[in-house]
């Protein structure tokens, strides 16, 4: 008989001993940082660097998580698109905080951020969705987000009627499409360690706008 999932899942364990982090190795600007530790991922050859997990919370307190792509990042804060009208979008109507973990197991580390959530230009969301791939931009229009179908054939009868529809590449962003700007009252960056000592220093904003830098203990 083979041993029970428990079990198996207690002996899964890994050490962390690929680097360290100190206060000296950060930027003051937390988002430099990012930018600094983004530029690692990419370099370090990990698959979609940018995916990243978007939690929100409804307005009964319900959480929910998904993973999204960052598309943009400034000093205001990190960037990504969706549906208005999705399940993400509809907590965020009812409660505009969030949070976001970028999970770069590969490198041992991970970035946490949580802040306040509010939508972007339409002119942002517009030169944005014209850069998407034709077929993405159709199945923004074939796809209601988060509603429930049936059945698979139904998105690919949209997608077949949106193809006759459109057949050039001028195709217009819909009404209930953009992006969300999440703007950051925390950064946290996270460096495995030997033995589960972990490396974790927190950027907190202050009321004037700067940050204040924390060491966490693991």
């Amino acid at each position: 008989m083979s041993k029970p999932i428990s079990i198996l899942l207690a002996d899964l364990r890994a050490e962390y001993a690929q680097a360290g982090l100190n206060a000296a190795d950060l930027d003051r600007d937390p988002l430099r940082q990012f930018q600094r530790w983004f530029e690692q991922a990419l370099k370090g050859g990990l698959r979609e660097p940018n995916a990243m997990v978007l939690a929100t919370v409804n307005a009964g307190g319900q959480p929910s998580t998904r993973i999204v792509l960052l598309k943009g990042i400034d000093e205001r804060g990190f960037v990504f698109f969706t549906n208005y009208e999705s399940r993400k979008a509809l907590d965020l109507a009812s409660n505009s905080q969030g949070a976001l973990n970028f999970p770069w197991i590969d490198l041992e580390r991970q970035v946490n951020v949580i802040g306040s959530v509010v939508k972007v230009g339409r002119q942002e969301s517009e030169a944005y969705f014209q850069s998407r791939p034709r077929g993405n931009r159709l199945g923004a229009w074939a796809s209601h987000q988060s509603e429930v179908i049936a059945e698979r054939s139904i998105l690919e009868k949209r997608m077949a009627e949106l193809e006759s529809k459109y057949t050039g590449d001028d195709i217009p962003m819909p009404d209930y499409w953009g992006g969300y700007r999440l703007n950051p009252a925390e950064i946290e960056f996270w460096q495995g360690r030997p033995n589960r000592l972990h490396d974790r220093f927190r950027y907190s904003r202050q009321p004037d706008g700067t940050w204040k830098l924390d060491r966490l203990s693991p």
